[in-house]
């Protein structure tokens, strides 16, 4: 039951609003008026219409208020009373109110999927002023993925700090780095053709990839530093790197791919996550293989020729010690 006050009414009767709300209080749940104090209690003071007195929403527009003049106006003519359905329980979420809609995806869908289906058709049948915020697993979802992210960024930002400590070189560095992105559309593209989804134990997997892919590179481009270092010159060293390297790179590749087999082909509790892993593994080391051998002789061969071979630093160096030791 919805009590409507006319205010212009209310004016015109100069009659105060608290004058009334303070009525309907007291007929209809009462007012707490003083609490009394003594040996050691304190007992409260309601003030409350009688027993049975309000019995209907008749009830309620019978009685009077006084108004400042001190007349009494009835509150028929100041109030209506109307029926109207209202929630039982007002939800909010983020200081806003909100509805609840549970789901459950079906057998074969995965939850990202769903999320996605279920966004798209919001944009489309909610208003603008309504907003979609996923709770749950599938706030837990968008959680995981940002944070994955993150640990993306991480991984690389250590893969790469360590590969110029390594290198003593930026050029180098920034070589090897440059096949990390290939080799993460390769793993997921592989994921993409078998089936797979992209979920918590696949993007573990990526993680893991970003240091294998890597380990490759320094393969061929530690041994071109090398040959720069002997007085080669960039396109006779990667070129030099790229065939005398072959053979470790392929073992190197063929023996980490064949290891992820066992997990591709595992069955029984758990198979599923062992299998995201696997192909990651699998597919992602295996199509870079191509990048590998291919694309980083063409990325250093553009890329070295700014940089000097680590062995001018060290004879200019020696020449300076040398003339020094000469004075």
């Amino acid at each position: 039951m919805a009590i409507r006050i006319d205010r212009e009414r209310l004016a015109d009767l100069n009659v105060s609003i608290n004058e009334l709300a303070q009525t309907l209080r007291v007929m209809v749940d009462g007012v707490r008026v003083i609490d009394l104090n003594g040996r050691d209690q304190s007992i409260p003071v309601v003030l409350k219409a009688g027993q049975n007195r309000i019995q209907g929403p008749n009830d309620l527009v019978n009685l009077f208020v006084r108004s400042q003049e001190g007349q009494l106006i009835p509150l028929a003519s100041l109030v209506t009373v109307v029926e109207e359905g209202v929630p039982d329980e007002l939800r909010r979420l983020y200081q806003r109110r909100s509805i609840s809609i549970d789901m459950q995806t079906v057998e074969g869908v995965d939850l990202q999927t769903a999320v996605d289906d279920l966004t798209a058709l919001a944009k489309e049948v909610v208003p603008s002023s309504i907003s979609v915020v996923p709770e749950g697993e599938a706030a837990r979802l968008g959680e995981s993925q940002r944070d994955s992210f993150y640990a993306y960024g991480l991984a690389l930002l250590i893969v790469f700090l360590v590969l110029v400590a390594q290198f003593e070189s930026l050029t180098s560095s920034l070589v090897i780095m440059t096949i990390v992105p290939f080799g993460l559309a390769a793993a997921i593209f592989a994921l993409f053709i078998t089936g797979n989804s992209l979920n918590v134990y696949s993007q573990v997997g990526l993680v893991m990839l970003i240091g294998l892919i890597a380990k490759n590179g320094i393969l061929l481009v530690e041994f071109a530093d090398q040959r720069r270092d002997a007085g080669a010159s960039v396109r006779d060293a990667i070129e030099d790197a790229a065939n005398i390297r072959l053979r470790p790179i392929a073992m190197t590749l063929i023996s980490t791919v064949l290891g992820a087999l066992p997990l591709i082909l595992s069955s029984g509790p758990g198979s599923e996550a062992r299998e995201a892993v696997g192909w990651v593994v699998f597919g992602g080391l295996g199509l870079t293989a191509i990048f590998t051998l291919f694309l980083t002789p063409v990325i250093y061969l553009a890329l070295a020729r700014f940089s000097k071979p680590r062995a001018d630093a060290r004879l200019q160096l020696e020449r300076e010690l040398g003339a020094a030791t000469d004075l």
